[in-house]
């Protein structure tokens, strides 16, 4: 990362991340998702893309590629960004970013204990997300009846939580084994 005078920019490899991780969450959400009957709350596969992303790229990636993909998902799906939603989306991606930091995916470990670790980060930034920040912010910014808004949240939780933990850990598994190994003779093509 470059370093400027009062602190640290984005590297130019995280703000692509930021703008692909923001489109594969937009495409995913668009097209990926899956109705549970609740209104307005879906089976959602780009949470485990979203999760993918800060564990590759740190919890600012993670913030950005959910405040920006959901905001940009809402805006195409219903024709303006809900919020409390785009902000829990924010949340799950810098919680998730913040735990896992010190996973060395990109050195090729990720196993049971990293998995493990991985899954830990996803079930507590979905709780946090689903069931704290997004009722609470609907409630205070939409008075929304308390009720509606905690079904839907954990439905939400729940969802997201199983999402990120099957398709989420079948990708960082499927990355991590396309990285060599941290002294490993074996050279990176």
């Amino acid at each position: 990362m470059k370093k400027m005078a009062k602190g640290k920019i984005l590297s130019i490899k995280t703000i692509v991340a930021i703008g692909i991780g923001s489109a594969l969450f937009v495409i995913l959400g668009r097209f990926g998702s899956i109705p549970t009957g609740i209104p307005n709350t879906s089976i959602e596969t780009n949470y485990a893309i979203l999760a993918l992303f800060a564990l590759l790229y740190g919890p600012t990636a993670g913030l950005l590629i959910g405040l920006i993909g959901h905001t940009l998902k809402d805006a195409i799906s219903y024709g303006s960004p809900w919020f409390s939603w785009v902000i829990a989306s924010g949340v799950v991606g810098l919680i998730i970013g913040l735990i896992v930091r010190k996973i060395s995916i990109h050195d090729g470990e990720f196993g049971r204990k990293e998995i493990i670790r991985f899954n830990i980060a996803q079930i507590i930034a979905n709780v946090v997300a689903w069931l704290l920040v997004a009722p609470v912010l609907d409630i205070l910014i939409y008075a929304e009846p308390a009720n509606k808004v905690f079904t839907q949240g954990i439905t939400a939780a729940l969802f997201n939580i199983v999402s990120v933990a099957v398709i989420g850990t079948l990708l960082a598994i499927a990355y991590s084994n396309t990285r060599t190994k941290k002294g490993s003779l074996t050279k990176q093509a």
